[in-house]
């Protein structure tokens, strides 16, 4: 079955390279991917799988299935893009790879047992769909989550920072600047909020970071801002670390508080991410199976400073998150313009065939066996306990 998976693949490429055309060229921003959500579910609607729109009241998530029962297969398409540089991190592609295997798993499941489950989960740059999903139960009874993201090099699934987004504002009186010369404002409390926390940083454990701007300090000097407010993110190699730092970050604003007698209110702005955790038994399966497919060279698991909105469903079904090279030349750098532009080419369709097809045939292995899916699920319960 695994030559069929193969063959299925290489059969209906064309349209879902078609499809990541597409989304490259017509790139859209986090939460806003109506275009891009109407064109999968087309495509997924016309492959025979049941599709609901709007999922959980998000306008630009789907959820799209195909078979019933157990093992329940899961893959994740991503298809924001960045602002006015597109598909810098390779989304496009990433749903054509996620796709593929979905698709190609059509046949194994009437052949054998189980059922697929594809998720359209927009607003990766905006604290992610797949946190909502995690928190209301979506991954409860997956038994595993499947996805490969474009990259420049092939590297075996690692860890992930776990990330908490907290805005401090702050309250204080308002009114023309040259006639309360002698009064506290709001920006005074975040600007000396950022300097205590940038001295106070260096004692920090060094897993954690802390990076905030200023969204909002007033429009001009001649008047006093109302409010203020600094928006943070707080990185830790886990939710715990992260944790502590907020406490203490929670520290230096009351003590602004107080010292210049001026209110903050402080909240979580986005859902927070918690740490990748990668299941050891099927990322080795997983990369196994990509040899076999035709990518040898595969570098050890990648640990990356970024948050990934996948972290949190870790916590919650067994997960692996690898990286897929795509580019040829050592000159193109992640997260660029010429990056977008690579997902294209034809090593980058080849590559994403053989990511694609790896997926698939680790779905099937666990399929085909409840001892390795066993093997799976024992390490996902002892790692979160």
């Amino acid at each position: 079955m695994k030559q069929e998976i193969i063959n299925s693949i290489n059969k209906c490429s064309d349209e879902f390279f078609t499809l990541s055309k597409y989304l490259f060229e017509n790139p859209e921003t986090s939460y806003k991917e109506f275009n891009a959500c109407k064109n999968i579910t087309s495509l997924l609607k016309e492959k025979g799988f049941k599709v609901k729109d709007n999922f959980l009241n998000i306008a630009t998530a789907f959820e799209a299935t195909y078979g019933n029962g157990y093992p329940k297969i899961c893959t994740i398409c991503e298809y924001d893009a960045v602002e006015g540089l597109g598909h810098i991190t390779g989304h496009n592609l990433l749903t054509a790879i996620s796709l593929m295997s979905a698709v190609s798993l059509k046949d194994v499941v009437d052949k054998t047992r189980g059922s697929i489950t594809i998720l359209g989960c927009p607003g990766e740059y905006l604290g992610g769909a797949k946190v909502t999903m995690a928190k209301q139960g979506v991954f409860d009874d997956v038994d595993l989550v499947l996805m490969a993201h474009p990259d420049i090099e092939t590297s075996e699934s690692g860890t992930s920072s776990a990330i908490l987004p907290l805005s401090a504002k702050f309250l204080g009186n308002n009114g023309l600047s040259f006639l309360n010369r002698g009064s506290y404002t709001s920006l005074d409390a975040a600007l000396l909020t950022f300097s205590i926390l940038n001295t106070l940083i260096k004692g920090f454990p060094k897993e954690v970071n802390i990076d905030g701007v200023l969204s909002k300090g007033g429009i001009t000097p001649l008047i006093i801002p109302k409010e203020s407010e600094i928006k943070f993110y707080i990185r830790g190699k886990d939710t715990n670390t992260a944790s502590k730092a907020e406490a203490k970050l929670r520290e230096i604003i009351d003590f602004v508080e107080k010292i210049l007698n001026i209110k903050s209110d402080i909240c979580l702005y986005e859902p927070p991410y918690e740490e990748l955790i990668t299941n050891i038994t099927l990322s080795r399966l997983f990369s196994h199976n990509l040899k076999e497919c035709g990518i040898i060279d595969i570098h050890a698991p990648r640990d990356i400073y970024a948050g990934l909105s996948l972290g949190t469903v870790s916590h919650k079904s067994p997960c692996i998150h690898p990286y897929i090279g795509i580019i040829e030349s050592n000159s193109i750098k992640y997260g660029t313009t010429e990056f977008a532009r690579a997902t294209l080419s034809d090593f980058a369709k080849e590559n994403a065939m053989k990511a694609a097809s790896a997926l698939a045939i680790t779905a099937l292995d666990l399929i085909e066996s409840d001892n390795l899916l066993s093997e799976v699920k024992t390490e996902f319960y002892d790692v979160i306990k």
